[in-house]
């Protein structure tokens, strides 16, 4: 009975550290607010996933077996938050021309991955792949719960800061809307991606 922590370590990483919705979120964060105003929202992301690893690792995935159609329905509801996000993204420019606009802060980072498809199939995975049958449940989450933290707590900071070097570069020059719109772009096709099968192992 166990995890196997370092081969979830290693698929952990390829799945938290490519691009994906909430990544993409947070490299335009980044982009708009500046890294250390998104600090905050980049916490709230972090922890936001544990949300979704405790339940299922107490059997949430059960009740999805039993009410298939609410689970369906939860996914395609997620996908539109976020792509709402994308095209929130989209129409954002760099610097704020004088905006007083305040960066999302913990608790709009909170809620990312719990409507997030991609961070559902990734734990989905994890606890399917990389735990052992018969292993206590509080055992087998708290070290998916740890390791795809300590994963987060890397990575998330390094899309959010280079978002923000990005804008050093791009913002108030005619690139700054094209590059709004490919983050947006990249954001939609990777929900898509998840939402059709390709993100699922």
């Amino acid at each position: 009975m166990g995890v196997a922590v370092i081969s979830f370590l290693a698929f952990g990483a390829s799945q938290v550290g490519t691009p994906g919705p909430a990544n993409m979120v947070l490299l335009a964060t980044g982009a708009r607010f500046g890294f250390r105003a998104a600090l905050p929202f980049v916490a709230g992301v972090a922890l936001g996933k544990q949300l979704i690893i405790w339940p299922i690792g107490f059997g949430l995935m059960e009740l999805a077996a039993q009410a298939p159609g609410v689970f369906a329905a939860l996914r395609w509801v997620s996908a539109a938050y976020i792509c709402w996000l994308a095209w929130k993204v989209a129409h954002l420019r760099l610097g704020g021309n004088g905006s007083v606009e305040a960066a999302p802060g913990f608790l709009a980072g909170l809620i990312v991955h719990p409507l997030n498809p991609k961070a559902w199939a990734m734990i989905v995975t994890g606890f399917t792949n990389f735990v052992t049958p018969g292993t206590p449940a509080l055992y087998a989450t708290a070290w998916i719960a740890i390791c795809l933290f300590g994963l987060q707590a890397i990575l998330h900071p390094i899309w959010t800061f280079g978002g923000d070097r990005i804008a050093q570069t791009v913002a108030g020059t005619a690139t700054e809307k094209y590059l709004m719109w490919a983050l947006a772009a990249l954001t939609v096709v990777s929900v898509l991606f998840v939402l059709f099968g390709g993100g699922r192992r």
